[in-house]
């Protein structure tokens, strides 16, 4: 038994005692076990009808039963299977499919039932990746599509299958809540699933700060190293809130302090990057000379922040980059102005380190013979403080600071309140 369709994806079929064969313009294609004879091949839409003797089966009056069975080709299943005494022919017409059986010529009507029952039929069944092939082929409207998926993860979770459904809920999202997902893998013994399911949020750029949170306290639960560093530093193409990122690293502890401060850097997170550096790992020289790379405007405002940290471990190193700061040396990038910050709002840094804040103050009145009056203020104070309170002298160094004070006093360039 021969059949030909060319509107059909096998243009050839044959049928054959011991199973039904399929060719295309280029080779043999798949083929059915079905034994038996056939006696018809009919296409039906995308169904192939399909009428073998069936030599199991014998009427009452000892006539020959033939099986007749609808094959959906492109999803790949038994769509209507049933005997038929001695068929005669098989017809189609009128959006219906007609069966000619038995002596008496008997007309038999089927209908193809609609997507909505088939698929119904196949949830009953459980039959979930037959009824997503269907529903795609069928054009189904996406809403419908992720209900099915929701229901084939529900399904797959209720077996304990949870690798399996959390593939499913991936296919859901943008449509269905996260919250609903979520939930479920809650429990630290499912955690790697809940990993799964919030890389794909943040993937496809729907993640809120909360999931970014919780992504990241999952990595550091399952002590995964790797993905932290692959989520953070590899670039997939991972959406996440910066800020959120980088205060879980930091609340994680000094394993994920290098995570906190590749992101603070990065992302130019200035003030988190010197938090975490002053405050939890405390490098100031790595912190000096990151301030040292910045714009005038971060610089400047850096160092007020954290002057007092960086003079009490770093004065020299400190104080030199502040007269840079103070004098228009500061010139970072080939476009950046030429700006000068105001020495006095430099003071209070120097509570602890007295001799620091003098040498300070004397290059600014040298280089910037214009500085305030505060500057001048301070600096007379400090010669005559240290004139006062301390006994232990270098020879000489006495006589030479009163002689500065004198200086400082009788220039005419000097601002005094």
């Amino acid at each position: 038994c021969v059949l030909s369709d060319e509107s059909a994806d096998c243009q050839f079929v044959m049928g054959r005692s011991e199973a039904v064969h399929f060719y295309d313009v280029e080779d043999k294609g798949p083929c059915f076990g079905l034994e038996g004879g056939k006696s018809v091949l009919h296409w039906f839409k995308s169904f192939l009808v399909i009428v073998y003797l069936d030599t199991r089966q014998r009427a009452p009056s000892g006539k020959t039963v033939h099986q007749l069975t609808v094959y959906d080709i492109r999803n790949k299943y038994v769509a209507y299977s049933a005997p038929f005494p001695d068929v005669q022919a098989v017809l189609s017409e009128w959006g219906a499919l007609y069966v000619v059986s038995g002596q008496d010529r008997k007309l038999f009507r089927l209908e193809e039932k609609s997507v909505n029952n088939k698929l119904e039929i196949l949830f009953k069944k459980n039959q979930y990746e037959m009824a997503i092939s269907l529903a795609r082929n069928q054009r189904y409207d996406k809403d419908g599509l992720v209900d099915i998926f929701r229901q084939y993860g529900d399904h797959l979770y209720a077996k304990g299958d949870h690798d399996g459904a959390i593939k499913q809920y991936v296919k859901t999202i943008k449509s269905l809540e996260p919250s609903y997902v979520i939930r479920r893998f809650l429990d630290a013994q499912r955690i790697h699933n809940l990993t799964t399911y919030l890389e794909a949020l943040h993937e496809q750029s729907l993640a809120t700060t909360d999931h970014t949170t919780l992504l990241l306290n999952c990595y550091t639960k399952l002590k995964n190293v790797d993905k932290m560093e692959g989520f953070i530093k590899s670039g997939k193409g991972f959406s996440f809130d910066v800020e959120t990122a980088i205060k879980v690293c930091r609340q994680a502890g000094e394993q994920y302090y290098d995570y906190a401060l590749f992101l603070a850097e990065k992302n130019q997170q200035h003030d988190w990057y010197m938090r975490i550096e002053i405050e939890d790992v405390g490098n100031y020289e790595r912190a000096l000379n990151y301030i040292a790379r910045l714009e005038f405007t971060e610089a400047e405002n850096n160092l007020k922040k954290y002057g007092k940290a960086l003079v009490n471990e770093l004065p020299v190193a400190t104080t030199n980059l502040l007269k840079q700061l103070c004098t228009g040396a500061w010139k970072r990038f080939p476009t950046e102005r030429v700006l000068k910050a105001k020495p006095e709002e430099f003071v209070h840094i120097y509570v602890q380190q007295k001799s620091q804040l003098l040498e300070f103050l004397e290059h600014m009145v040298k280089a910037e013979p214009d500085s305030s009056s505060l500057v001048y203020n301070t600096l007379l104070e400090l010669y005559l403080h240290r004139e006062k309170t301390e006994k232990l002298e270098v020879a000489g160094e006495r006589e030479r600071r009163a002689e500065r004070a004198l200086e400082l006093l009788k220039s005419p360039n000097v601002r005094f309140n």
